[in-house]
């Protein structure tokens, strides 16, 4: 070997060592600032073991003891966590940790986010007009939309039809008796809404966000009115059509492949389910605008919506997440402010009646989760791999934390055009009251 061949190699033989012990010392660094945020949690109780060492955070609350026992396999997951959710997400999937409950882990993250929020809030005036133009430069565009809701709802039927009900109902289910079973409150969930808009046979409901066309056969069959609902899922129009098909509706029910921005006509009455949180926070007043032009003078509206806190909406709908990166990109949630005021600002529109319906949402996804993990052997067949379903897991246990603490709610609004004239829903001017 040369002198210029030993100099040249010896770098490379000198850097993996340091590499390797830099790497650490990052680790225990995450580590040490970990720990010292986490000893201050609480409305529950944290158990880290790593090896033979246990470390006791927290303390268990009687009225609610929220409990979870999170196994470290690797340092690595300390500097993980320092990147928020996304972090929190791969080192999950990576199986750097395990933990005996993740809803009770998400609840107790939820009791103490309000901290970080205040931090956030502090740093915003510096970091979210950046994070926001990021944002801006990655805009819902219709092109863009149908991307990143093909990442999500074009993974496949099966892998749905696995965990959801016989009304492929991909949204909040109403349970109005404890042992009712998913079925029966999706089906109460459909009436509901079908009710709250006062449906008759002379009316054409426009529905945008078709799912898996749940709602629009359910309200063509019992109320007899025409349907016409949209998505820009392929995979969820073809299964539409198909149900629509084998349900005998074709003379009834309309099934489109369109954004919601490429619309036109006047429809009597408009309904979309959780649809409104992959527009986007740019795209807000564009999407009541339109709505709001797509209905009849005396028209109505039901939006079922997750939202976020007011506080918190300015720090989170700018911010990358595990949930907008690999559940739903490009994904915001609303607050009821953000709704509000788009409403008031773009639309002639009115608040006529309004629902919480957030309690249901953690019982729906808990039935999902049971579901979904009851299904593993067949994800496995169906080629979504152990890293796939963890990412899953997480998810549905993430949200369902997220309901349980009211972290994220859900509602149920019905706006007016200034020409409608029905009586709100029973008990609708108690609760518009009092929310």
């Amino acid at each position: 070997m040369s002198a210029r061949e030993a100099v040249a190699r010896r770098p490379a033989t000198l850097e993996r060592p340091t590499r390797h012990r830099l790497a650490r010392r990052i680790d225990r660094a995450a580590r040490w600032l970990v720990l010292r945020v986490l000893a201050h949690i609480v409305g529950g109780e944290l158990v880290i073991v790593e090896g033979p060492m246990r470390l006791t955070l927290g303390a268990l609350v009687p009225e609610r003891p929220l409990r979870a026992v999170l196994d470290v396999r690797s340092e690595r997951f300390y500097r993980q966590l320092l990147r928020g959710s996304i972090g929190l997400c791969e080192s999950y999937m990576d199986g750097l940790w395990e933990c005996d409950d993740l809803v009770a882990l998400t609840r107790i993250a939820a009791l103490n986010v309000g901290a970080l929020d205040r931090l956030r809030r502090l740093f915003s005036p510096v970091l979210i007009p950046l994070q926001r133009w990021g944002r801006w430069l990655a805009r819902n565009t219709p092109v863009r939309s149908r991307k990143r809701i093909a990442a999500h709802y074009d993974l496949g039927n099966e892998l749905f039809g696995l965990f959801l009900d016989s009304t492929m109902m991909y949204s909040c289910a109403v349970f109005e008796r404890p042992g009712a079973s998913l079925e029966e409150a999706s089906l109460t969930k459909l009436e509901q809404v079908c009710a709250k808009l006062e449906l008759g046979g002379e009316d054409h409901l426009l529905e945008i966000g078709t799912g898996w066309g749940g709602l629009a056969i359910y309200a063509a069959q019992h109320y007899g009115c025409r349907v016409t609902t949209t998505t820009i899922s392929r995979e969820q129009h073809a299964y539409a059509c198909e149900r629509v098909r084998e349900a005998g509706l074709e003379h009834r029910v309309t099934v489109l492949l369109q954004d919601y921005r490429e619309l036109s006509g006047r429809y009597d009455k408009l309904v979309s389910i959780e649809m409104i949180e992959a527009v986007g926070w740019q795209y807000f007043p564009t999407f009541f605008r339109r709505c709001s032009e797509l209905l009849a003078d005396d028209g109505a509206m039901l939006l079922q919506a997750i939202t976020i806190d007011d506080r918190a909406y300015e720090v989170e709908k700018a911010g990358k997440s595990f949930i907008n990166t690999y559940i739903f990109p490009g994904g915001c949630l609303p607050s009821m402010e953000i709704i509000s005021r788009s409403v008031a600002r773009v639309t002639d529109l009115q608040q006529v009646h309004l629902e919480d319906i957030t309690a249901h949402y953690a019982t729906t996804l808990e039935r999902w989760r049971e579901r979904f993990l009851a299904a593993a052997e067949q994800l496995s067949e169906l080629g979504y791999d152990e890293r796939f379903r963890r990412l899953w897991e997480l998810y549905l246990c993430y949200c369902e934390g997220g309901f349980r603490e009211r972290r994220i709610q859900d509602v149920q609004l019905l706006l007016a055009k200034p020409g409608y004239h029905v009586e709100p829903p029973s008990g609708a001017r108690a609760e518009l009251a009092a929310a």
